[in-house]
């Protein structure tokens, strides 16, 4: 079993939060401990939003709970009721992340009978937002997360995955099914990656040229993840596409596989140069197979011409080329414009050193 640091910081967030109750002498400390539960956030910034709305939601719920315990009573149907109308409330005003806590807030307040009910509404509304805060609190001195590390691994994990099994599909040599299958697991694993660049991506600086620099790294990991999405597409178009592919002359088929085998070296060494690896300046190789991308597209207008004079099924072969060129040529695009990003950043901010992220790789 394996404990993450959300997990840690979730008990550490609940002993904080008693032993700030306790030490303010509030009544009822178990109360602060769960609203510690409810408020722990992955990132800080999401901590603070939930401080924010937090406050708001049990400012109405205390609210409402003390006013109808004034003017209706304490009787179970009541708090029911109650509880309809924080609901409505916090549904107007777009508050549901923090809906949960004001209903406990309610239920807290409502079932208290004595006759120092106002002043005990007040006191139980505090030892909640004691919870709120001590959580914040934690969130932000406790195990700060390390978003970029993450996300940098992800998607350099998803990305040779990518390329292994687009490598053997270029080759026929992989199972459909099993490519099927592994295509279904890249495309969520793709999503958890774009839930972690969101994470990232609401990471705060208080220095302006740390904002920069993010700014300028969130770009270049946008482009990452647009570029791992267009690998994925082509590698569903060659897993799709294979009996055709299998179909083609020796020498075309050939052709494709060598300018597969192209972008895919040239998409491993950018996430090399990415980490500090490769000279900056490495990608001037590039240029060197333009005439080979020349060949590529005049062989395949050839291609497509001598199938349209085929007859039978086999005709369509030149439609699925369209498919898969498409695909390929957009792949080499984004990859393009990737090294343009890599190299940029590191010319202008080559003394900006992520070390954690240059030595836990390769």
């Amino acid at each position: 079993m394996q404990v993450g640091a959300r997990v840690l910081k979730t008990g550490f967030a609940i002993v904080f939060a008693l032993f700030l109750a306790e030490l303010l002498n509030l009544p009822s400390p178990v109360f602060a401990g769960i609203a510690a539960i409810f408020a722990i956030q992955p990132s800080i910034y999401r901590s603070y939003l939930t401080i924010i709305e937090q406050l708001q939601g049990n400012f109405i719920g205390a609210t409402i709970a003390v006013l109808f315990g004034l003017i209706f009573g304490h009787h179970t149907v009541t708090i029911g009721l109650a509880a309809i109308i924080v609901i409505a409330i916090m549904l107007k005003f777009k508050l549901n992340s923090s809906m949960s806590l004001a209903l406990v807030t309610v239920v807290a307040i409502m079932v208290y009978e004595g006759e120092d009910f106002l002043e005990f509404g007040i006191i139980r509304f505090i030892t909640v937002m004691v919870g709120v805060f001590a959580a914040f609190l934690v969130n932000l001195v406790f195990i700060p997360p390390r978003y970029e590390i993450k996300l940098f691994k992800m998607i350099d994990s998803l990305q040779d995955d990518i390329i292994r099994w687009t490598r053997l599909a270029a080759r026929q040599a992989s199972e459909h099914t099993s490519t099927k299958i592994a295509l279904n697991k890249f495309h969520s694993r793709l999503t958890d990656i774009e839930k972690m660049y969101d994470f990232y991506k609401e990471e705060r600086h208080y220095s302006k040229k740390k904002r920069f620099i993010q700014a300028r790294k969130l770009v270049m990991y946008r482009q990452m993840i647009i570029t791992t999405k267009k690998s994925l597409e082509l590698l569903h178009r060659l897993n799709k596409h294979e009996n055709e592919i299998a179909n083609l002359p020796v020498p075309f088929r050939t052709m494709i596989q060598e300018r597969l085998d192209f972008l895919l070296t040239f998409h491993e060494q950018l996430l090399l140069k990415f980490t500090g690896k490769l000279k900056p300046e490495h990608s001037k190789w590039v240029d060197e197979e333009d005439d080979k991308h020349a060949d590529v597209m005049e062989h395949l207008i050839q291609q497509i011409s001598f199938e349209q004079n085929r007859e039978g099924e086999e005709e369509f072969s030149s439609y699925h080329l369209f498919y898969i060129f498409s695909r390929l040529l957009d792949y080499e695009e984004n990859l393009e414009h990737l090294d343009t990003l890599i190299v940029s950043f590191r010319s202008y901010h080559s003394t900006e050193k992520n070390t954690d992220l240059e030595q836990d790789f390769y």
